[in-house]
C-alpha cells in the first residue's frame, strides 16, 4: 500500500487519482500510524514552506517520515515534499527543514523574462543514468512545474535530475530509499505516470 502524507494543506487527491489511474492501492494517511501501515511513502507538498514543515511536525509526520527512511520504505517527495528535504528555506526564514539533504531552498532571481513562479512545461536534464524514476524515459523530457523556489544543493552525488530556469537546479533527487522531484508527475501526462509506475517498482 502507497501512503500517501496528510499535512493539512495541499492538492493529495490528484496524487491520490494517479496512483490508483495505474491501478496501485493507495490511501491518504491523516495519521502516523497510518502510514506505518504503508509499504512506500509519498510526501506531496503544494503552499508555503513554512507552513508545510510546520503542518508536518504538528501531526509528527517528520518523525514517520525518518522511521520509514530507516525501515528502507520507498518515499517520493512531490514540489515542496523536494524542497522539504533540505536544511533550510528562504520561503520561511529561520525555520528548519527536515535536514535530509546539505544544501537550501533560495527564491529564483526572475529577470530576462522568466516569471516567477515558474509555472508549466520545462526539461529535465537526467543527471544520473541509474536513477530507477527514469527508467524508460528519454533525456530532457518534459514535465510539469509549479513553484517560487528551487534547490540549492550541496550533495551534487544525489542529483539525479536538473533543470534550467534562470539557474540550473535539482529537479530530481536519489539518495538510497529516498527519491523526489520538483516536478509534479501526476500533472505531467505520459512521462510523470511512468514515473510514478517506476516508483512503484523502486
Amino acid at each position: 500500500m502507497i501512503g500517501i502524507i496528510d499535512y493539512g494543506a495541499g492538492n493529495l487527491r490528484s496524487v491520490y487519482n494517479a496512483f490508483r489511474y495505474i491501478g496501485e492501492d493507495a490511501r491518504i494517511c491523516a495519521t502516523p500510524s497510518e502510514l506505518g501501515r504503508a509499504d512506500k511513502v509519498v510526501f506531496p507538498g503544494v503552499g508555503n514552506g513554512g507552513d508545510v514543515i510546520g503542518g508536518l511536525r504538528s501531526r509528527g509526520f517528520d518523525s514517520a517520515i525518518l522511521d520509514a527512511l530507516g525501515k528502507g520504505k520507498p518515499f517520493l517527495g512531490i514540489c515542496v515534499g523536494l524542497q522539504m528535504l533540505f536544511n533550510y528555506t528562504e520561503e520561511a526564514e529561520g525555520v528548519k527543514c527536515l535536514d535530509l539533504v546539505k544544501g537550501g531552498v533560495k527564491r529564483f532571481p526572475g529577470g530576462a523574462g522568466l516569471k516567477v513562479p515558474q509555472i508549466g512545461w520545462n526539461t529535465v536534464k537526467i543527471e544520473n543514468n541509474e536513477c530507477p524514476l527514469f527508467a524508460g524515459i528519454k533525456d530532457n523530457s518534459f514535465f510539469y512545474f509549479v513553484h517560487s523556489y528551487y534547490c540549492d544543493s550541496a550533495e551534487p552525488e544525489t542529483t539525479a535530475g536538473t533543470t534550467e530556469y534562470g539557474v540550473s537546479y535539482t529537479s530530481a533527487l536519489w539518495k538510497e530509499n529516498m527519491f523526489a522531484v520538483q516536478f509534479h508527475p501526476e500533472r505531467s501526462q505520459d512521462n510523470g505516470l511512468k514515473v510514478l509506475k517506476n516508483f512503484v517498482g523502486a
